[in-house]
């Protein structure tokens, strides 16, 4: 008897495969792993298809350190990030009044996946996002303007996934990919 579609475990994502990928790397370089046991397991990582068996190849690594959230805040004026930052995987941006400006484009971004959570009363927002990366805004929520965001015709593949959510009173934000 053949099992049916429902029946079958969820197939596991590119980003789940990139962050398994990422954990071992990791522990081979903290030692917690030997170079020969890091070759056999990124090629398991590369070719397991179900969430169970990704999480039996990853079960004696150490445990994964918890990401950080980091706020950036002010009751009025400008939040600007520009030049080389380490980005965190989760970043908060909250103000009443004023302009954000986040330029990503030289920013240090360890994670495949960066979650961006905008809480902004009035004033507009830019991001510029690198050249690679691919961009969602599905769960931000604006009560005046959409959001300006046009999605490149050709990307490349091997970017980071930045998720933009929260929520926007009245402003506008400005997307754009870096140029270099």
């Amino acid at each position: 008897m053949t099992a049916l579609p429902e029946d079958r475990p969820p197939l596991i994502g590119e980003d789940d495969r990139d962050t398994a990928v990422r954990r071992l790397q990791d522990a081979y370089a903290e030692g917690h792993i030997s170079h020969e046991d890091l070759d056999e397991r990124l090629h398991q990582v590369l070719t397991v298809e179900t969430h169970g068996e990704l999480v039996s190849v990853l079960s004696s690594l150490p445990a994964e350190k918890t990401a950080t959230t980091s706020t950036i805040a002010a009751a009025a004026g400008r939040i600007q990030r520009r030049g080389v930052w380490r980005v965190p995987r989760f970043l908060k941006v909250e103000s009443a009044f004023g302009r954000v400006h986040l330029d990503l484009s030289r920013a240090v971004i360890e994670h495949p996946v960066v979650d961006i959570e905008l809480q902004l009363g009035t004033g507009k927002a830019r991001i510029t996002v690198p050249r690679d990366a691919i961009v969602d805004v599905e769960d931000l929520h604006t009560g005046w303007k959409d959001s300006l965001y046009k999605a490149p015709r050709s990307s490349r593949p091997g970017g980071p996934r930045i998720r933009i959510s929260g929520t926007m009173g009245f402003g506008r934000l400005k997307i754009r990919h870096a140029r270099r």
